[in-house]
């Protein structure tokens, strides 16, 4: 059986957001299933991760709590780093102080969570999440929540996304996950 030209395109451009994404993923609370997927763009990800640049918060409030070593921001949060925008109602920020060689002490983020209408934009992808969660150390995120990636006119829905930064691949676990793939172009 061979494919025409429409159906063989609609592969590739499955295959490749598949292969090259680093971003949607779902856990329905149906079966248990798991798919591995690479369904979103990692590269403006891995790059703000790994960035030694600023990270430039606003929100209505912040509150630092030294002894926890968090920092929290709540209202109308937009937290940006490189080509990657974070948008929540609130972010808690963990944090852990080591000493340098120098005897000054360095500020290093180790954990993020971000909670209420979570949207994360970069150059080619936006996800959107009821929370989401990034393990700064391990660099891997999670969203969850009613989770939507859209990339052009493709739209992937699920409950839960995972993405491990380092490995560059994107998990959909359990139950349904819905998919509309649009081929380039279109």
């Amino acid at each position: 059986m061979t494919m025409g030209k429409r159906q063989c395109g609609i592969a590739r451009r499955w295959q490749a957001l598949l292969l090259s994404a680093a971003l949607a993923a779902v856990t329905l609370a149906a079966a248990p299933v798991a798919v591995m997927a690479q369904t979103v763009v990692t590269n403006d990800l891995q790059a703000a991760s790994k960035s030694n640049k600023n990270v430039n918060i606003e929100a209505d409030r912040m509150e630092v709590l030294d002894k926890e070593k968090k920092a929290i921001f709540t209202g109308k949060v937009d937290a940006k780093r490189e080509d990657v925008t974070l948008h929540a109602d609130r972010l808690v920020v963990d944090y852990a102080e080591t000493k340098q060689k120098d005897g000054s002490k360095k500020t290093d983020v180790t954990f993020l969570d971000a909670t209420g209408s979570v949207i994360i934009v970069t150059s080619s992808q936006r996800i959107t999440g009821d929370w989401a969660k990034m393990d700064v150390k391990a660099n891997q995120l999670t969203v969850g929540g009613d989770v939507t990636v859209t990339q052009d006119k493709t739209v992937i829905k699920g409950k839960k996304l995972f993405v491990d930064l380092d490995k560059n691949t994107s998990e959909i676990s359990g139950g349904r996950v819905r998919g509309s793939f649009v081929p380039s172009g279109q």
